[in-house]
């Protein structure tokens, strides 16, 4: 009878010696659709960094880039299964959980880079990334990327009419294909994995893009032309699963969110920097012409896109609107 209740106290001694045992870090999927070498992929390695040295032994982050994990049309419901826990897909891709996100995709909204800057810090820019949290979706920061080009297989790409009749891949958004169709131009909604080769076979004439993705992925390779039009913008939203975060252990949410605004930072601090650099390579490479724009002809593009703002102002909201081109302003 005393052997069984000595080894009892033994194993329990030994128990309480040893501490309690350390538990498993949380894992943290982070998928996203472009090439490392980007700003969006330079960001989310940078947070896996800071997120692992802020919250050593508690939380593990695996970055899955280029479509390893999920391609853009399958991440955000992955996310909402609880399949990975950060996304960051280009903002055109949340217009069905609020419509008010497709103030983004308005073409010739933004001056450049610095005003959109300026409207995602606003009190409306921030707004807009608790929109969809009763949805389950949680925005946790903008990353930025850049400006849109145009670009076709054409030799020619000054102005509206040169793009009349043409293919354009674009991201599964309304503004986008309404942008498309008041150019007279074909838009095709098709996952940015599938877009290289699209352009190499013909099945499309041409596409919108960054200087650093047109350049990551190649698409200068098999393009003719690429003029300058900055009519656009393709930004970040990074969400994760809002009943997740909210689930976290408060000292995990505070370190995750502090190794976010520095990821951020740092991600939005090189963008510019890469598409300049990126815009060089391609002009000087010489396979795609580069075309810069005159200040008439970038006043003919936003005078045959008026009918996109109009059709869409009801659903984002003049104020949202206002707010953005405020934003303008130096």
């Amino acid at each position: 009878m005393l052997k069984p209740l000595l080894a009892t106290f033994v194993l329990a001694a030994s128990a309480l010696l040893s501490g309690p045992a350390q538990a498993d870090p949380i894992i943290i999927k982070f998928s996203h659709v472009v090439a490392d070498n980007t700003p969006k992929g330079q960001a989310a390695i940078k947070f896996k960094e800071l997120a692992e040295k802020k919250l050593p032994g508690k939380v593990k982050v695996e970055v899955f880039p280029n479509s390893q994990l999920f391609g853009d049309a399958k991440e955000l419901e992955a996310l909402l299964l609880g399949d990975v826990q950060f996304i960051a897909p280009s903002l055109s891709k949340f217009d069905r959980y609020t419509k008010k996100i497709q103030l983004f995709d308005l073409p010739f909204l933004f001056d450049d880079v610095a005003a959109v800057d300026r409207f995602q810090a606003s009190a409306a820019g921030q707004g807009l990334l608790t929109a969809m949290k009763g949805k389950g979706l949680l925005g946790l920061a903008y990353w930025h990327n850049g400006m849109k080009e145009l670009s076709t297989n054409k030799d020619k790409l000054q102005r509206p009419e040169d793009v009349k009749g043409l293919k354009f891949r674009i991201q599964a958004s309304d503004v986008l294909e309404a942008q498309f169709r008041a150019l007279g131009a074909n838009p095709q909604k098709m996952a940015f994995s599938e877009v290289y080769q699209a352009l190499q076979t013909g099945v499309v004439d041409g596409q919108e893009n960054t200087w650093s993705n047109i350049y990551s992925q190649k698409f200068f390779e098999v393009q003719k032309t690429i003029a300058t039009t900055n009519h656009g913008v393709i930004d970040y939203m990074v969400v994760t699963n809002a009943k997740w975060w909210d689930g976290l252990p408060a000292d995990v949410r505070k370190g995750l969110s502090e190794a976010m605004a520095e990821a951020t930072a740092y991600g939005n601090g090189i963008a510019n920097e890469f598409n300049e650099r990126d815009r060089k390579r391609i002009a000087e490479g010489g396979k795609a012409k580069v075309v810069t724009l005159s200040k008439e002809d970038v006043a003919a593009w936003r005078k045959a896109m008026e009918p996109v703002w109009k059709k869409f102002e009801g659903d984002i909201g003049k104020d949202l609107i206002d707010a953005a081109l405020k934003s303008n302003s130096k």
